[in-house]
């Protein structure tokens, strides 16, 4: 099976350098990355070896997936529009 990879640099290309800042910098964000990447290698593993699990259970992780995406997109735009007020 194909599997289609998530990591946060392919999501937020555009923002590789607020995420290597954050990453070093942030705990929390550190903490959300980490979460992220984490359950992305389980979903991606779980699809890419057609692992036996319900339909619920991989929709559950992926929906959990998205409110990380969310909020760490949020800690992202947040940290790009510190870093422009001040300039």
């Amino acid at each position: 099976m194909r599997v289609e990879h998530h990591d946060l640099y392919s999501e937020f290309p555009d923002m590789r350098d607020a995420i290597d800042a954050l990453k070093g910098g942030n705990g929390y964000f550190a903490a959300l990355f980490a979460r992220y990447d984490r359950l992305t290698g389980k979903v991606e593993d779980l699809e890419e070896h057609d692992l036996p699990v319900a339909d619920f259970t991989i929709e559950d992780m992926k929906k959990a997936r998205v409110r990380l995406k969310d909020e760490i997109y949020h800690v992202l735009i947040a940290f790009r529009l510190g870093q422009k007020s001040r300039a």
